[in-house]
């Protein structure tokens, strides 16, 4: 179909000059008109604009983009084909080819046994028993502690995180608790009061062990344990038996104090009495050495000069004993009768001979 496109600026210009005027000015061309001229038409722009729409469906659904902390996981027919990296990328349209777009450098959290006011996590924390239950831990002294921690988790490997694990998240709990079970039973309460660092490492260690086995595509960024306590109701009890304890322990360093203090004096008694004793002994044996020694020397001097000998060692031995005698009375030895003589050793010399005459 033709425009008659002079006709039309006839009448729009004969319009335009008496315009407000006569009953014969011709009226321009209405919508009405200009639509039923367009009646069975088939306009071949409606082609064009569903070709647009398809291309632009295509495109979306074919160009996406990858945030720098996602990796894309591309799925062909729902079976894993690829990894698509940060920034633009290109697929299959919708319904041959699948992107799931997953998170692997955050790190992601997971509380036990308490919940922190601006958290979103609601699993098994929605009620306090249930807080209360996953916190509530058997020592290895079969002492009851409350014991809350903190997991932080990565997503290190997306395919394993998406194909072979139906609920990680629930894997990571129950492996969580069950981990943090057995660090705990194999300590006692006192241990798991004071080395709370060395129990996350511990249970951070056994807990990756247990992901890798899984298969999960879990890497265990740290697990940090919070304050830990014993249950309310013996709270008291607890604290009596820990003050009893320090007790016990300030009496057994008190008591190692003396023992180090009375023990190396002792034996530092006992060391100067064996070397006192070690010296007596060396003195003696000497003494005894050289007396054997002179003995032998006066022996070969009496074989070579038996009566000179004698005398002499007779003399030297009267030397030696008579000073120490104090005062001497010789009485001969015929003497029957001896009149005991009254203050004899004041009034009388040193030496009295009485000669039977």
């Amino acid at each position: 179909m033709t425009w008659d496109w002079e006709k039309l600026r006839e009448n729009q210009q004969r319009y335009e000059q008496n315009k407000g005027g006569g009953p014969n000015m011709p009226k321009p061309p209405q919508l009405d008109d200009f639509m039923n001229k367009f009646k069975g038409f088939k306009f071949p722009g409606v082609l064009l604009v569903g070709l647009a729409l398809l291309a632009l469906y295509i495109g979306s659904s074919t160009f996406f983009t990858v945030d720098r902390n996602e990796v894309g996981v591309i799925q062909r027919f729902g079976e894993y084909n690829r990894l698509a990296q940060p920034g633009l990328n290109f697929k299959l349209p919708t319904g041959i080819e699948k992107v799931t777009k997953v998170n692997v450098k955050t790190p992601e959290t997971e509380e036990f046994g308490f919940k922190t006011f601006n958290s979103t996590n609601t699993y098994r924390t929605s009620a306090e028993s249930s807080r209360q239950e996953s916190s509530l831990m058997l020592t290895g002294d079969l002492n009851v502690a409350v014991v809350p921690w903190i997991v932080q988790y990565r997503r290190s490997n997306p395919k394993d995180y998406l194909f072979n694990v139906k609920d990680v998240r629930s894997l990571l709990r129950h492996m969580s608790e069950a981990t943090m079970r057995t660090v705990i039973g194999d300590r006692s309460i006192n241990e798991v009061i004071s080395s709370r660092a060395e129990i996350a490492m511990a249970a951070k260690q056994i807990l990756q062990e247990e992901m890798d086995a899984a298969k999960a595509g879990i890497s265990i960024v740290n697990i940090e344990m919070k304050k830990t306590n014993v249950p309310e109701p013996v709270q008291a009890s607890f604290n009596e038996v820990n003050q009893a304890i320090q007790e016990k322990e300030q009496t057994i360093y008190k008591a190692r104090e003396e023992y180090n203090k009375a023990v190396p004096l002792a034996r530092g008694e006992a060391k100067r009495l064996i070397k006192d004793a070690e010296g007596y002994a060396i003195d003696r044996v000497n003494r005894a050495q050289g007396d054997a020694t002179k003995f032998k020397a006066v022996y070969k001097a009496y074989a070579q000069a038996k009566d000179v000998t004698k005398k002499r060692m007779y003399l030297e031995a009267m030397l030696e004993v008579l000073p120490k005698v104090g005062n001497k009375y010789i009485i001969d030895a015929d003497q029957k009768n001896l009149l005991p003589f009254l203050n004899m050793g004041d009034k009388m010399p040193d030496r009295f001979l009485q000669k039977g005459e």
